[in-house]
């Protein structure tokens, strides 16, 4: 029994040794980084939770404020390119709808809203009239959340 304790141990710590080994950081030989992957553009998502038989009615809402404001963007090259995903949410209190936008890279963000405020109020309208298209969502979806994430491609 204690043999077969000191045999489970061995194997364990071998095999830890052996995994630390193939991931522990070395100096890349070209002077770049050791990280498995290559860095590419950076993605927002958005999710979000449209009410019970209204997903329809939100991509309509949407089609006529959100795409005209992404494609101007995508014109004016501030974004890349922008995804809309429509789906199932795995259980009540998970999103529908998924929305994606690609920047470039983080320094888009920079000066982002100096970018964005023009084409909004050029395709939405005056504040006045963005908020009262904004209090119109609250009664068809609901933002869960959103994330800002970097796209990689392994090497």
């Amino acid at each position: 029994m204690k043999t077969r304790i000191l045999a489970i141990i061995a194997l364990t710590c071998g095999l830890s040794g052996f995994c630390l080994a193939q991931s522990s950081p070395t100096p890349a030989s070209s002077g770049g980084s050791s990280a498995p992957y290559n860095e590419g553009p950076v993605w927002t998502l958005t999710m979000i939770k449209t009410k019970t038989g209204l997903a329809d009615e939100y991509i309509k809402q949407i089609t006529g404020t959100v795409k005209p404001v992404y494609d101007e963007e995508k014109k004016q090259k501030v974004i890349l390119d922008y995804k809309i995903l429509n789906g199932e949410a795995s259980n009540p209190h998970d999103f529908n709808i998924l929305i994606l936008v690609e920047y470039p890279n983080w320094a888009a963000f920079d000066t982002l809203r100096n970018k964005m405020d023009p084409v909004v109020a050029k395709v939405m309208g005056s504040e006045e009239q963005r908020k009262e298209l904004a209090v119109k969502r609250l009664d068809v979806r609901e933002i869960l959340g959103t994330k800002t994430m970097r796209e990689i491609t392994l090497k």
